[in-house]
């Protein structure tokens, strides 16, 4: 009742999944992934174990193929089952069961694969390699698009609810967690390709903020305000980074220009005009009484 794909960017090596499905909290179920060790995505009337098994094998030296036909043949209930994997080395392998709910198929195209069940059309797997094959970016753009081919050409026959992109690092490492560019999740949504999208945005936004901080705590502020502004400019909806912009730029010597940034985030929760005067007992900005009257919100 869903439709995904598992892929690997041949530059970067990185990997990925991701998915929409009229189902609540898809990516929980569906989307498994691990630096350089491979992706998979398990749904149909789901086998929860393919995920975390078949990442498993492959982490032990199995390819996905091999990984996906172990698990097949030790599963009674495959006929039921859609399973995609891939490996770190880009080598794919896909079971669409013979029960799977119509329109059900795959699409294997190089070092990616689509697969869908319960679709409105039996053309959305080819849709949404198309819409990957022709999209520049990264990764994460790369899946988007194909997920949005998907809906175009008909999506879930039920409809729309949750989504879910997971892009992972390409090399192994004894700290997973921080390889892993990309987890995010939409839960239960109206349009939660729209809403993944978004969340999207914002975490690119963030890594900016992230990067920003570093080189400002490293002393490098033209570097840290450049970063600033590009968190700004992917979300600049978001108080968050027109506050932090705002600091940047006031450390920098833009005061005015910095104030209206901060005055908005004041102005949206008391809070942030709260934090202006805690900030400077931990370094994060002068301890000048001055600047700070001029920046605070109730300050006037």
């Amino acid at each position: 009742m869903t439709y995904s794909l598992v892929a690997r960017d041949p530059e970067t090596g990185d990997l990925g999944v991701a998915v929409q499905s009229h189902f609540f909290s898809v990516g929980t179920v569906v989307a498994w992934a691990e630096p350089g060790v491979g992706a998979v995505a398990t749904q149909a009337f789901v086998r929860t174990a393919y995920g975390p098994r078949g990442l498993e094998l492959m982490r032990a030296g199995r390819s996905a193929a091999g990984a996906l036909g172990e698990l097949v043949d030790d599963d009674s209930g495959e006929a039921m089952r859609q399973v995609a994997m891939i490996d770190a080395g880009g080598r794919v392998a896909v079971h669409t069961g013979r029960s799977c709910i119509a329109e059900a198929g795959h699409r294997v195209s190089s070092q990616m694969s689509a697969q869908a069940n319960m679709m409105r059309r039996d053309t959305v797997p080819d849709a949404m390699v198309n819409a990957y094959s022709s999209m520049t970016g990264d990764l994460a753009d790369k899946l988007l698009a194909a997920l949005d081919a998907a809906e175009a050409e008909g999506g879930d026959v039920r409809g729309r609810q949750s989504a879910a992109l997971v892009v992972v690092g390409g090399r192994r490492t004894d700290r997973p967690w921080e390889h892993r560019p990309f987890d995010l999740r939409v839960e239960d949504h109206p349009d939660p390709l729209g809403e993944l999208r978004r969340l999207v945005s914002l975490r690119r936004a963030y890594d900016h903020m992230e990067e920003g901080e570093k080189l400002a705590m490293g002393g490098d502020l033209p570097a840290s305000l450049e970063h600033y502004e590009r968190a700004h400019a992917a979300a600049p909806e978001n108080v968050e980074t027109a506050f932090w912009l705002g600091l940047a730029l006031a450390g920098s010597g833009k005061v005015d220009e910095g104030r209206a940034h901060i005055r908005r985030a004041c102005a949206a929760d008391p809070g942030w005009d709260e934090l202006i005067r805690r900030l400077p007992a931990v370094g994060l900005l002068p301890d000048d009484p001055e600047l700070i009257a001029r920046l605070r919100f109730d300050t006037g």
